[in-house]
């Protein structure tokens, strides 16, 4: 298939360059830019000379229909110039960016501060939380692929909200995340030299994955019960670290939760389930999401991590066009058995 990358100067876009260029599916890739259209991609990332082609970037204002499919990672706002249009070109297009994850063009304007411009595509989307949907959700040329902090906190809670509703009482999130989430441009108060020794909370009360994170417990059965999200940066460069305390009416055992868990991710080749606590470093260059659960006297605590570039980003957007194509979803994204058996015969392991 030929795909199209609008936006694929930053860091998502690199990741997802990595990953697509290897692909056994993929084509051609066409990337389009702004700021560094006429540049060519290994310029802007020297270290993927080897790994791919070199491909210079076009202009995002002479973007034409030519792929199968498009990913889009834009900054907020912007993908509403172009989205809408690639859909009406019978295109599919999965969003990286925030501007079709929330369920309403009023939610989107209290929380991302714009108009939203093409509300009907808000109701026909799929949110994307790829581990969690089943083939035939994927019904719709409009993916939103979920944000970091969502995707970390969501999978392990999801099981949690189905199977026992009516006995939490109230959630709490506390979540975490290296620098890189906050993207290329350089703000002095998220630069790594800034955060050495250093760990601090952010957007408190006002982050825009917080109302992402509602509205699927809304609807996976939590109702009005009161959940709370704080978030903090780490002085690291990539990860996301989630830490959420469920509150209980009655106790649960540990072999009810786990259970739960198991049965939902049973053929989730990207949850590895732990029986102890997760680290980030697990975590980098991949598409897993590692969760594990403690029982308290009424209350579980749910702690999971993943890589937000890949994991929160490009490797989950790879995820479901897989899924969305009917393709095995680890394909690009896991090591094939072959090139597995490979590296072992040549490192004698």
């Amino acid at each position: 298939m030929n795909i199209g990358i609008i936006g694929g100067s930053g860091y998502t876009g690199k990741e997802l360059l990595k990953i697509l260029s290897s692909h056994p599916f993929v084509d051609r890739i066409d990337i389009y830019a702004q700021s560094s259209a006429g540049d060519s991609i290994l310029n802007i990332f020297p270290e993927l000379t080897g790994s791919m082609d070199d491909i210079q970037i076009k202009s995002i204002n002479n973007l034409d229909y030519s792929a199968d499919l498009y990913f889009t990672a834009l900054p907020h706002g912007e993908t509403l110039n172009y989205i809408p249009h690639l859909i009406a070109e019978g295109k599919k297009v999965i969003d990286i960016g925030g501007d079709y994850r929330l369920s309403s063009s009023a939610l989107y304007k209290k929380w991302y501060g714009f108009e939203h411009t093409s509300y009907e595509l808000l109701k026909t989307k799929v949110y994307g939380l790829a581990d969690v949907l089943k083939d035939s959700d994927y019904n719709s040329d409009l993916i939103a692929n979920p944000g970091c902090y969502p995707t970390a906190t969501l999978i392990p809670l999801i099981p949690i909200v189905e199977s026992f509703s009516e006995e939490i009482i109230s959630i709490s999130t506390v979540a975490y995340s290296g620098v890189s989430g906050a993207g290329k441009s350089i703000k002095p108060g998220l630069m790594l030299s800034e955060m050495y020794g250093n760990v601090k909370a952010y957007n408190l009360n006002k982050h825009r994955h917080e109302p992402e994170i509602n509205q699927v417990l809304q609807n996976t059965g939590l109702g009005n019960k009161p959940y709370s999200f704080s978030t903090h940066l780490l002085p690291i460069t990539t990860g996301i670290y989630s830490t959420t305390t469920i509150h209980l009416e009655n106790a649960l055992s540990q072999n009810e939760v786990d259970e739960v868990i198991k049965q939902k991710y049973s053929l989730a080749p990207f949850v590895r389930i732990r029986k102890t606590p997760p680290e980030i470093k697990w975590m980098l260059g991949t598409n897993f999401c590692d969760i594990h659960a403690s029982i308290g006297p009424k209350r579980i605590i749910l702690a999971s991590a993943i890589d937000n570039l890949i994991k929160g980003a490009a490797g989950q957007a790879v995820q479901n066009m897989n899924r969305l194509y009917g393709l095995d979803q680890t394909t690009g994204l896991l090591p094939s058995k072959q090139t597995l058996q490979l590296f072992l015969e040549e490192t004698g392991k």
